[in-house]
């Protein structure tokens, strides 16, 4: 059975290898496609304009329901049909139909939601300031809907883009720019993650560097001097210089000037390691562009308000899954395989490295750690972490709950005490901890989770580097938004068992 397992995962990494190939291929081959992001902008509008009718429509149902009196209907049927365009015209104004809000991260939500606040503001200063017997019931229940709803479909609307990147579609073709390691590291990292929406068809390397295309290198069409050549050759809509020293300032200025006649996008890659955009203000001295970098919020009323978050989030979790919780301690506690205890008490790193009891459902056999030692060198990862695809110890029952994660549910009762979070970097084990560099250290200045980016974006098919990486860019960038946005992922990474043994 092991070697049939290994053999699958063997043909599903080379089948990942080949779709990689295939859609380098394709950006090779297919000629430089069209704008699509004004196609894209219009149907967030479109969009806006259907949820801000369905949610004022809705209102005039719930508000006025059993009402009799045409006239006053009237004018709310009128207000029902308008409604949309302030919607819009609100959304406009806090530019959530700008591209560099869209796409990728939290900030395009942010902004809906913004938006739904700023026009319950407008709203009421304009019912104060001329008099206007608005129906606050109206507003209340229009507003708070069209907000929610938006939110939604807008995710819904990204996910059919993200869908499309996949496939290798609506791609931006980049060249990157930079020394080959680099060019290289950036190619790997892109190539694993598609939600970026960048395809990188060559690339430019310093003069005097070898030509030909090495392994993990894109296609060289020249060195520094000759982007914009390149760009055309490749027919390229985006450049990504990396940080190298050869392109100060003024070469960046000259390049700028140079892509300006053709409008192909410049993008500067930052050397600051996994430091979102909300933390970075441009504040220019004496015409110099001077990058200010914010802490990290790891203290203060946000740290609080999460807190709160975790503690009244995780009270309604078990109590929607308490019926499920006492059904799988039933399964685990007498299935075939693995007669033993429900609960697997285990101690992990917490919070400035201080130890908690972790709780889980088992889903090993009674003797599995003392089990550990003879499976030492069938480790499949490749980091201090001990993951096997096969394991012998998983129990029947076990390996479904894995599957599914509901051996994890029981770590509610962590959140519930404050030894965890519901979003986090994965609480360690002592032994993994001993192990850690000096900047892997970071990921314990705050609670463990009970998922986090790490589980989103592959699980237990992330490198020990990656899965550090990811750990390390939410301790970096932490916000309440990114939470809300990881445990949303959190469900379709379940539904899908990407990564899960």
């Amino acid at each position: 059975m092991q070697t049939i397992e290994s053999g699958s995962t063997v043909d599903i990494n080379q089948k990942k290898r080949q779709l990689n190939t295939l859609q380098e291929e394709e950006l090779r081959t297919t000629p430089a496609r069209s704008d699509w992001r004004g196609r894209y902008a219009l149907g967030l509008i479109f969009i806006d304009w259907i949820v801000g009718l369905a949610a004022a429509s809705a209102a005039l149902a719930l508000r006025f329901r059993g009402s009799n009196t045409e006239t006053f209907l009237l004018d709310y049927r009128l207000l029902t049909l308008v409604f949309p365009l302030p919607w819009i015209a609100v959304l406009a104004l806090n530019r959530a139909y700008e591209s560099r809000h869209l796409f990728v991260g939290t900030d395009e939500y942010a902004r809906v939601v913004r938006s739904g606040l700023g026009l319950t503001a407008v709203l009421a200063i304009i019912s104060f300031s001329f008099d206007l017997r608005l129906a606050r019931g109206y507003v209340i229940i229009a507003v708070p809907m069209a907000t929610v709803v938006d939110v939604a479909a807008r995710y819904v609307f990204r996910q059919l883009l993200h869908r499309a990147w996949s496939r290798g579609d609506r791609l931006h073709r980049v060249i990157l720019v930079g020394h080959a390691k680099a060019v290289a590291d950036m190619s790997r990292r892109m190539r694993h993650e598609s939600h970026h929406g960048l395809g990188i068809v060559g690339a430019c390397l310093p003069p005097g560097t070898h030509s030909e295309p090495a392994k993990g290198l894109p296609p060289i069409y020249g060195n520094f001097d000759q982007v914009a050549a390149a760009v055309t050759e490749a027919g390229a809509d985006t450049v990504v210089v990396l940080s190298c020293p050869e392109i100060d300032g003024a070469e960046l200025r000259r390049l700028a000037w140079q892509l300006e006649r053709d409008e192909i996008d410049l993008i500067v890659a930052s050397t600051l390691v996994d430091v979102a955009g909300d933390r970075t203000t441009i504040r220019p001295v004496d015409g110099l562009p001077m990058l200010h970098v914010e802490h990290p919020r790891l203290k203060g009323s946000a740290r609080l308000i999460k807190n709160a978050f975790d503690r009244v989030g995780a009270f309604l979790l078990l109590l929607m899954f308490s019926p499920l919780l006492i059904v799988v301690a039933m399964l685990v506690r007498f299935g075939a395989g693995g007669r033993g205890p429900a609960i697997f008490r285990q101690e992990r790193v917490g919070k400035d490295g201080r130890p908690f009891v972790l709780y889980k459902f088992r889903t090993m056999v009674v003797n599995a750690e003392a089990r550990l030692q003879e499976l030492r060198n069938l480790n499949d990862s490749d980091g201090e972490l001990f993951k096997m695809r096969s394991d012998p110890r998983v129990t029947p029952v076990g390996r479904w709950l894995r599957r599914l994660s509901l051996d994890e549910l029981p770590q509610l009762m962590n959140v519930l005490k404050g030894d965890m979070s519901l979003v986090g970097p994965r609480p360690p084990l002592a032994r993994e901890v001993a192990g850690y560099p000096d900047d892997m250290r970071r990921r314990l200045v705050v609670k463990p989770g009970l998922t986090g980016l790490w589980q989103v974006s592959g699980r237990s098919d992330l490198s020990w580097e990656d899965s550090i990486r990811l750990d390390l860019t939410y301790v970096e960038n932490w916000s309440l938004a990114m939470d809300v946005a990881i445990l949303a992922r959190t469900v379709s990474a379940v539904m899908r068992s990407s990564g899960a043994y």
